[in-house]
């Protein structure tokens, strides 16, 4: 049987700040993310399995990615751990924001690599993460390859 590539798209919105920047993204400010996850594997061939013809059925990747991603990042400021904006997290928690405090600069290129990590962890050991696509504006992405990446 043939391996196939599938492919969900998510879409969230995140506030970010970039600690050290030398530019305007240094400002909080946010972005409405796109992500496109992309599996790869063997349909199943079982005619009595529910999910006979699928890879993975699209309801079980959403609630990976959902989960995983789209709950905790949608509506969130996320901020680098060692951001000297740290009294401003505290505050925005103390008011009920949701803040994410990462261990990364949260650019678009080091988020895809949070997320491949996270979304491979739950993943059927038959399904493989094939990439991530995640477009933080109309003309600005990263992608995250396994192919690059093993």
């Amino acid at each position: 049987m043939s391996k196939i590539r599938i492919t969900k798209q998510f879409s969230f919105e995140t506030g970010h700040a970039l600690y050290g920047y030398d530019g305007k993204c240094k400002n909080v400010h946010g972005h409405s993310y796109r992500l496109d996850v992309t599996v790869i594997g063997k349909p199943i061939e079982d005619n009595s399995n529910v999910k006979f013809g699928m890879v993975i059925d699209f309801g079980d990747l959403k609630k990976i990615v959902k989960s995983e991603i789209v709950d905790v990042f949608d509506h969130a400021t996320v901020f680098n751990k060692n951001t000297p904006h740290l009294e401003l997290a505290k505050e925005l928690q103390e008011r009920g924001h949701n803040v994410i405090l990462a261990d990364y600069q949260p650019t678009s290129e080091m988020m895809v690599i949070d997320f491949a990590k996270k979304i491979k962890k739950h993943l059927p050991s038959n399904i493989h993460l094939y990439s991530l696509k995640l477009q933080e504006t109309a003309t600005s992405f990263a992608e995250w390859f396994a192919s690059d990446n093993d």
